[in-house]
């Protein structure tokens, strides 16, 4: 089964053509598949019972998948996840280690008793702790999505802000890269980046940690580095020499000292780009397949994480790297079909993958997977026989299933995968401790995931379309939503119903410590204060 995106390669066409001049048998699939892709033809369904699928959509539009929905995990198996560290590590940076006893008394946290408890000297030096901040902010989690952007029918694939949050970086079909600045409550078009040698789409982008420059890349045999700021436009190709064959980097990054970039192409290789010697200094022959999504594992920039679509992630000690004879530190196996993107935590210990498998999974580096299950790994990812782009996702596949040798720590299910290379990302520390894990969706949502239950804490709709990239605010809890249906979406807190949050009789009486009405007003005082406008 062929791996490829939906994000397809420009010279299909030539190729299939070409094969037909010199005598070749055209191979049908093929042509049938580009032409699908191409939105040339597309199928019509014969369901008529239900008058919403009478509304005809733009070719180059993909219906979300409704057919069968998602399967949600109700009792999500949590037994591996609270054995591991990152159990006690996501309690202490969220703050729910440090409430725990607190949170079982009292059954619930809310804001009025918090503050409360800061006034009346209950809090060491009469201050919110980080992980207070992060218990505060999660009962602010997004829990409405607006469209802020459109791009008139467009397939938006790639959003993204920079580390401090002031930027917003936006990739569209219509081969324009645009800047947003996002400081002050804005969300401004500064600048509109016209992308060069693009084939299909821009399909990844990546900003510099010094939020001074950007890279993108597309079917072409190089990626494309261009400046944010300045006076002097900078636009340069990066040139990878990958060989005579069609090429695209699916995924790249940069490292954290600014100096070079890593991809992961169609080839099946990793690539490494020194940027201050202007050329390519490392090409591994990573996977069996395109590999879709590389990742540093942390500041150090020694540390690389892979996936692909033989449904393998792996990881490489670049110390102990060699070009001619490349061997990963281990390999981490579980997936039933190919990886479509990871993100590391950070710590060089754990990251999340997103596969077509329909699942999200979370990964302890320091358990590898031994060749029993890279080899049952492989059987079950070769013996598939649908293909994500353009098919709904088959019934077995919606099946739980656990394959054997599967070194995951936890798995997640309610999301669909299907169309593209769908992102999946370790919310904020700054703002949540790291709590949750959300992604994109075939059927136009973003979902979150608190990692430690396993279970959706936001299911955020409004797109018509496949969500392919989600970025969240560095430090608010605002979620840009990347579609297909060619906008952009904000998800944020609205405040339905401030009257929800008035502290109850039995809460009031426990904080005043013997005078009910004294700490009411002292609740609400300190609750305008905090929050003015809020309960208005």
């Amino acid at each position: 089964m062929s791996g490829r995106d939906q994000d397809q390669d420009p010279s299909e066409p030539h190729d299939i053509l070409q094969s037909a001049s010199v005598g070749e048998e055209p191979d049908l699939p093929s042509i049938v598949a580009y032409l699908i892709r191409s939105g040339q033809i597309r199928f019509i369904s014969q369901d008529t019972g239900n008058s919403d699928d009478s509304d005809v959509s733009s070719d180059n539009e993909f219906t979300p998948c409704t057919k069968p929905p998602p399967a949600v995990e109700t009792q999500p198996n949590v037994k591996a996840l609270k054995e591991s560290d990152i159990y006690s590590s996501i309690m202490q940076s969220s703050g729910r280690w440090t409430n725990k006893l607190w949170t079982k008394q009292y059954k619930s946290i809310t804001i009025p008793n918090f503050i409360a408890q800061r006034e009346l000297g209950m809090k060491s030096q009469q201050q919110f702790t980080h992980g207070d901040m992060c218990v505060l902010n999660s009962k602010f989690l997004p829990n409405r999505l607006r469209k802020i952007v459109n791009y008139h029918h467009k397939k938006a694939f790639c959003g993204i802000y920079s580390e401090d949050g002031n930027v917003f970086l936006s990739a569209c079909q219509d081969q324009n890269i645009r800047v947003y600045n996002t400081s002050n409550e804005e969300f401004k078009l500064i600048k509109s980046i016209r992308a060069r040698d693009v084939g299909w789409s821009v399909l990844d982008t990546a900003f510099s940690p010094d939020g001074r420059y950007a890279a993108y890349s597309s079917w072409s045999d190089c990626i494309h580095l261009c400046s944010i700021y300045g006076d002097h436009d900078v636009h340069e190709a990066l040139h990878f020499d990958p060989g005579d064959h069609s090429f695209c980097i699916f995924s790249l990054m940069f490292s954290s000292d600014n100096k070079e970039i890593l991809g992961g192409a169609n080839d099946g290789n990793l690539y490494v780009y020194d940027l201050e010697s202007n050329k390519r200094t490392l090409k591994i022959d990573a996977h069996d397949d395109d590999v879709n999504t590389v990742r540093f594992a942390d500041e150090s920039s020694q540390i690389l994480y892979s996936g692909g679509d033989d449904g393998l992630c792996k990881v490489w000690d670049r110390r102990t790297l060699r070009e001619e004879r490349p061997v990963p530190v281990g390999t981490l196996a579980g997936h039933c079909d190919g990886i479509t993107y990871i993100d590391s935590k950070g710590d060089a210990r754990f990251f999340v993958s997103n596969s077509k498998d329909q699942t999200l999974k979370l990964w302890d580096v320091r358990y590898f997977s031994d060749q029993a299950g890279i080899e049952e790994t492989k059987k079950v990812v070769s013996s598939q026989r649908w293909d994500y782009r353009w098919q709904q996702v088959p019934r077995r596949m919606a099946k739980k299933r656990d394959l054997k040798g599967d070194s995951s720590v936890m798995t997640y299910r309610g999301h669909c995968i299907l169309h593209t290379l769908i992102r999946c990302k370790f919310s904020p520390e700054a703002s949540t401790g790291q709590r949750y894990v959300y992604t994109g969706c075939a059927t136009g949502s973003v979902v979150v995931y608190d990692i430690l239950s396993g279970k959706i804490v936001r299911k955020l709709e409004g797109h018509s379309s496949c969500v392919r990239d989600v970025s969240w605010h560095p430090y608010k809890n605002t979620i840009i939503s990347t579609s297909w249906d060619g906008t952009l979406g904000m998800s944020d807190f609205c405040d339905y119903n401030a009257q929800d949050m008035e502290p109850d009789e039995e809460e009031v009486t426990i904080l005043s410590r013997g005078s009910p009405r004294f700490a009411t007003k002292r609740i609400k005082r300190t609750r305008e204060t905090a929050f003015p406008g809020l309960y208005d």
